[in-house]
């Protein structure tokens, strides 16, 4: 298992923030080694939305389905999941004035089967994408 966790200024009220990341559709703008990521639950978004993402993580591209299973006022959680791997990101919001909002973003990566041999050689790269996102989330919602 590999746990990460950014705690990022997000340049916009924590509504907005919210209602933005909610939208898991969103990460290919905010996530640099997001592919595509498409809907694939019709109508408005919430509780059990899905989402079918395409990412490139070590120059192999993988499919992974998430879906929305907490959207709070203050909180987001979606969960990831593929033959090799379960991702948990959780999602923390925190008022800092009216026009900034204090993000605290944790990933949690569950390897499967033979997969979690290899956790302890991804670490240093699942890192790096955490870096690139917390660098990335605040450019891209301060537009």
């Amino acid at each position: 298992m590999i746990q990460v966790a950014r705690t990022m200024l997000i340049p916009c009220p924590m509504h907005d923030a919210v209602v933005y990341l909610a939208d898991f559709a969103h990460t290919q703008e905010w996530d640099p080694a997001t592919v595509s990521c498409v809907p694939l639950t019709p109508g408005a978004l919430g509780p059990g939305s899905r989402w079918r993402n395409v990412s490139r993580f070590r120059g192999r591209t993988r499919e992974v389905l998430y879906q929305l299973d907490v959207e709070e006022t203050d909180r987001l959680v979606f969960t990831g999941e593929n033959s090799t791997v379960l991702i948990t990101d959780d999602l923390r919001f925190t008022p800092v004035s009216d026009e900034s909002t204090r993000l605290t973003y944790s990933a949690t990566f569950h390897f499967k089967g033979i997969a979690r041999l290899a956790a302890p050689f991804l670490r240093k790269d699942v890192n790096r994408l955490a870096d690139d996102v917390a660098s990335a989330l605040p450019r891209v919602m301060a537009r």
